[in-house]
C-alpha cells in the first residue's frame, strides 16, 4: 500500500471510529469513506518560497465569525494545466499553512476551500503535495470554526488532487 493510500485509509478509519471525529454519530453510521481524486504526481511539487520582506500578521475570518492570526510568509509559483499560478503561504505556530480554493470549488471540491501544510525543505523550498489537500472540519459539520480562504488564494484553475467535497445531505438521508 502506498503512503498516500495508507494516509487516506487511516483518515477514513479515524472518521469512523474516533471520538474526536468531526462526524456525528448518525453520519458515522452511514459513512463509507471520503472521496478523493486519484493520485496525481504532477501536483506533488518542490517549490521555491519567495519570502515577503515584511511578514505581516493578518487575521483570517473563520466560518463561525471568529478570527485566527496567521503570518503572511511568502509566495509560491507553479503551473497547472499550462497556466502559471501563485499562492500565498502562511505561517502559524505549527508551521506552514496553505488554504486555497480552485475552479472546482462548490462543485467537486469544498466551496470554502481546502488546506495543506507544506513541508519545509532545505534551501528555502517547500514540498506542496496537493494529493494531501483536505477539507476543514467545518466541511463536515457547521459548529467547527475554520479559517476561510483569503481572496489571494482563490485559484481559477482546477486542482484535481486530494479530497473531494463531502456531501452531508447524502449521509443524513
Amino acid at each position: 500500500m502506498s503512503e498516500l493510500k495508507y494516509f487516506r485509509a487511516s483518515k477514513d478509519d479515524f472518521f469512523t471510529k474516533d471520538q474526536h471525529s468531526p462526524l456525528t454519530r448518525e453520519q458515522k453510521h452511514d459513512f463509507d469513506g471520503l472521496e478523493y481524486y486519484p493520485e496525481n504526481p504532477d501536483l506533488r511539487l518542490e517549490l521555491e518560497v519567495e519570502e515577503f520582506p515584511t511578514k505581516d500578521m493578518i487575521e483570517m475570518q473563520t466560518s463561525t465569525g471568529d478570527v485566527q492570526k496567521h503570518t503572511r510568509y511568502g509566495k509560491i509559483h507553479f503551473e497547472v494545466e499550462g497556466e502559471e499560478v501563485e499562492l500565498t503561504l502562511y505561517k502559524d505556530p505549527h508551521g506552514y499553512f496553505l488554504p486555497f480554493t480552485d475552479a472546482l470549488a462548490g462543485k467537486e471540491t469544498y466551496g470554502a476551500g481546502r488546506y495543506l501544510e507544506p513541508h519545509a525543505l532545505i534551501g528555502g523550498k517547500v514540498l506542496v503535495d496537493f494529493n494531501y489537500a483536505y477539507n476543514p472540519y467545518c466541511a463536515y459539520n457547521d459548529p467547527y470554526s475554520c479559517p476561510l480562504t483569503p481572496w489571494e488564494n482563490r485559484l481559477k484553475v482546477p486542482i484535481e488532487a486530494g479530497e473531494k467535497i463531502f456531501k452531508k445531505e447524502e449521509i443524513h438521508a
